[in-house]
This record gives C-alpha cells, structure tokens and sequence, in this order.
C-alpha cells in the first residue's frame, strides 16, 4: 500500500526542525512522528535567515521526516506552502515543493516525501553567491 501523493511525510531542514523557531509555531502538537532522515543528492545553502536545499549529486542534507497527524494534514499543507512562499506554477516562488525519496537514520528505509527545494531563480544565485553549508546539517552551521 502506498501513501497517497497528499498525504506524504515532509522532510524539514532548516527552521521546521525542533529546537528552531518555524517548529513550535506549525509542527508541535500535529505530527505523528518526527524521525532524523538524510536527502541524498541535495545540498545545502544559508539564504537570509533561513537554509534553502539545491540539487546536487553526490551530497547530502540532514534534516527529520516529520509525519503529520491525517485529521492536521490539509491544513498544515497550506501553512507549509505559505511559510515557503510556494504556490504551483508562480514563477516567484522562493521554495518548489517535490517528491524526493529520504532515508530514514535509524533503519535505512527509504520513504517518499515533500521537500522544499530553492526555486529555480534562487539556485542559480546561490550557486554563483551563496554560502554553502558543508556538512549539510542547519543545526551544525554555527
């Protein structure tokens, strides 16, 4: 049985991990679970106060699968995609929002889920003026 493309987990990387500011505000209280997990093939870059993740082979992100509560779901999808200044097909979209397969730390099973990549635009600057964050991990940038 698959998840249906609706009700996929959301990989979090930045200000949505426990601990940041983002997660209280739209996470606690509303998840079934939140467990570590890694996105291969992706990168990570400190924008204005917040991270953003690129395509890039060969690295990764580490960031929690968080599963909403179903009852939460719809909702939090939509506060989600506000706070990342997301809306299908707007072409000033900060954030795109795709399926990617994550893998889960503590079994290495691979579970599809939504992530906020940069947006096209915003890629191209980041990689020409952006500062990487080499160990791919926000809450070890500092």
């Amino acid at each position: 049985m698959t998840t249906p493309p609706s009700q996929f987990p959301f990989f979090v990387y930045g200000t949505l991990r426990p601990g940041e500011p983002n997660h209280d505000q739209y996470l606690r209280g509303r998840t079934d679970s939140e467990e570590r997990a890694r996105l291969h093939g992706a990168a990570l870059y400190e924008g204005p106060g917040y991270p953003y993740a690129v395509e890039a082979p060969g690295s990764v992100v580490r960031g929690e699968l968080v599963t909403a509560h179903p009852e939460a779901y719809p909702r939090l999808l939509r506060e989600l995609d506000r706070l990342e200044d997301y809306a299908p097909g707007d072409p000033r979209n900060l954030y795109e929002r795709v399926e990617r397969e994550v893998t889960r730390e503590a079994d290495g099973t691979a579970v599809r889920a939504w992530v906020y990549f940069a947006a096209p635009a915003v890629t191209a600057a980041l990689r020409a003026h952006g500062r990487l964050i080499e160990s791919g991990d926000w809450l070890g940038r500092r």
